[in-house]
C-alpha cells in the first residue's frame, strides 16, 4: 500500500461554529482487511462463551454507556449537532437496549424441542454465524450503532463498524465504551474507511452479514453488492411518515405532538413525522394550532438549553433540503411558515410549514430530512388513509382519534408501514421490533427480533427409539 494511502485523512466539522473538530487518518485496505480478522478470531473465542457470561457482558455495557453518558452526549452534539437532552435521551435509550437484550437474549436464543411425524425428536438451536458488517448514519451515533451491535454481540457474533464520517469521534468513543465494560478487544472494531474500501469489507469471506441504515438509494447499491456474494442484509432505510388527523382527534393533541414529532433530533429522524393527513372537518383548526406551534421552535446553539433545535449535521445537507422546499413550491406548494436560508455561521435551518402539498413534489413523494412539514388535506377519514398509504416508504406513521379502538384496527389492518403510534409520537421501545417495508427496507432490530437476523437456525434430528 502507498505511502500516500496511508496518509489519507479527513476532519470532523461542528455544524454549529463551523469550525474543525479533529482530524482523522484512513486506515488502508490491508489494514482493514487485518481488522475482519482480527474480529474473526475474537467472535472464534467469544462464540463460545455461555449466553449467560454474554449478557453481563452486554449489561456492563448498558452500564458504563450510563457512566460516560455527558461526555458521549457532548460529543454527538459538538459532530452532528444534537441538542444535549437529545443526545442524553438516546443514550438512556441505548442503554435500555442493553438490559433487554442480556436478558430477554437468553430467552429467544435458548433451544427448542419439537416431536417429530415419524416420532423421533428435534432441537432446534441458534447459533452465531460470524462476522457482522454495520454500516451506520450519523443522526443518532450511539443509537444506530447499538441497535444492530448489542443484539449481534449477544447472539455471540462479532461486529465491525463503518460509522458515518462526521461522528468518527463518537464511533471511537462507543468503541472504548464496550472495552471498558468488559467486552474482548477486537469484538467490536471501528473501521475508518471510504466507500471503495467499504466494498472490499462487504466481499470479505469472513464478513457473514451486512446491516446499513441510511437511504433508499444507498440500501439498492448495499443491497446488490452484498446479494452478489451471498451475504444477508438487514436494511432500515429513509421514510416520509405519515401521521393523520382524523375527523375526531383531540386536535390540540395532535398539534402539540405532532410539532414534536417534526422537529426533534433537528428533524434529522428516519422516523420523523412528516407528512400530516388532516381531514377537512379538522384541517384548520390544526394547521392553525400546528403553524403557532412550529412558530415557537427556538433555533441556536444546540449547548444552549434555550434551545428547541440545533443545526443540520451537514452543509450539503441543509443545502439539499432547500432544494427540496424549493422545487416543490415551483411544483405549487406553499411555504406557510420558514423555508428561507438564514444568515451567519452554523447550518441551521427555521422549523418550515409547506401546504398545498400534492404528489410530485419532494415534499409528497420523497424523504425530507430536517425540520419541513407538508400538510396535506383530505376529504375525510378514508381518504386520510389512502394519502397516508400513497407512498414508496413504510417505515412509521401516526393516527390521531378519540376512538382508540379504530385507530387500533386502522393501524392493525390498513397501515402499510412497519411502526405506527397512537395519538403520541416516539423514537423506539427497547422491547418492540424497529424496521419498515416497502422502500423503507427489511428486516427488524431490537424487541427480541434483531437477535435472530443474523443466526443460524440448526434443525438437529434425533431418531426414534426402538
Amino acid at each position: 500500500m502507498s505511502t500516500t494511502d496511508k496518509q489519507r485523512t479527513f476532519a470532523t466539522i461542528n455544524p454549529t461554529s463551523e469550525d474543525e473538530i479533529k482530524t482523522y487518518t484512513y486506515m488502508t485496505t490491508d489494514d482493514a482487511k487485518n481488522a475482519v480478522k482480527q474480529c474473526h478470531n475474537a467472535y472464534l473465542e467469544w462464540r463460545m462463551k455461555p449466553i449467560e457470561e454474554r449478557g453481563k457482558i452486554i449489561k456492563a455495557i448498558g452500564e458504563e454507556l450510563m457512566n460516560q453518558k455527558d461526555k458521549l452526549a457532548a460529543l454527538m452534539t459538538e459532530e452532528m449537532g444534537k441538542l444535549v437532552k437529545h443526545g442524553l435521551q438516546e443514550i438512556e435509550l441505548c442503554a435500555g437496549i442493553c438490559k433487554f437484550t442480556a436478558t430477554e437474549g437468553i430467552n429467544v436464543l435458548k433451544d427448542e424441542e419439537r416431536e417429530l411425524a415419524d416420532g423421533g425428536k428435534g432441537i432446534i438451536t441458534y447459533s452465531p454465524i460470524g462476522v457482522i458488517y454495520g454500516i451506520q448514519p450519523w443522526n443518532f451515533p450511539a443509537y444506530q450503532v447499538i441497535r444492530y451491535s448489542i443484539v449481534n454481540l449477544m447472539a455471540g457474533n462479532g461486529v465491525l463498524l463503518k460509522h458515518a464520517q462526521n461522528v468518527t469521534g463518537s464511533a471511537l468513543l462507543l468503541q472504548e465504551i464496550y472495552e471498558t465494560a468488559g467486552l474482548p478487544k477486537d469484538l467490536f472494531k471501528v473501521l475508518i474507511i471510504d466507500h471503495d474500501q467499504s466494498d472490499k469489507i462487504i466481499e470479505h469471506d469472513l464478513v457473514r452479514g451486512v446491516t446499513l441504515t441510511g437511504s433508499s438509494e444507498a440500501g439498492k447499491i448495499i443491497g446488490k453488492k452484498s446479494g452478489e456474494v451471498l451475504k444477508k442484509t438487514v436494511l432500515e432505510l429513509g421514510s416520509n411518515d405519515a401521521y393523520l388527523v382524523l375527523e375526531d382527534a383531540d386536535v390540540a393533541l395532535a398539534a402539540k405532538t405532532c410539532v414534536q414529532g417534526r422537529v426533534y433530533n433537528n428533524g434529522e429522524t428516519c422516523v420523523a413525522a412528516k407528512r400530516f393527513i388532516v381531514t377537512e372537518k379538522v384541517y384548520e383548526e390544526f394547521k392553525a394550532a400546528f403553524v403557532e406551534g412550529m412558530k415557537s421552535i427556538v433555533t441556536g446553539d444546540p449547548t444552549d438549553k434555550a434551545s428547541k433545535m440545533g443545526p443540520l449535521a451537514r452543509k450539503d445537507l441543509r443545502e439539499k433540503l432547500h432544494d427540496q422546499v424549493e422545487k416543490s413550491v415551483k411544483n405549487g406548494a406553499k411555504i406557510t411558515l420558514g423555508g428561507e436560508l438564514p444568515k451567519g455561521k452554523g447550518y441551521f435551518y427555521p422549523a418550515t410549514v409547506l401546504e398545498h402539498v400534492k404528489p410530485g413534489q419532494p415534499a409528497y413523494d420523497d424523504e425530507l430530512f430536517g425540520p419541513v412539514a407538508s400538510l396535506i388535506k383530505a376529504k375525510d377519514d378514508e381518504d386520510a388513509m389512502r394519502i397516508a398509504n400513497d407512498s414508496r416508504f413504510g417505515l412509521g406513521g401516526g393516527i390521531f382519534s378519540k376512538d382508540e379502538n379504530k385507530a387500533i384496527e386502522l393501524a392493525r389492518k390498513h397501515f402499510d408501514t412497519g411502526m405506527i403510534n397512537i395519538n403520541s409520537y416516539g423514537l423506539a421501545q427497547p422491547n418492540m421490533p424497529f424496521g419498515g417495508i416497502k422502500n423503507s427496507g427489511f428486516g427488524r432490530e431490537h424487541g427480541g427480533f434483531g437477535i435472530r437476523e443474523f443466526i443460524n437456525a440448526k434443525s438437529i434430528f434425533i431418531p426414534k427409539k426402538k
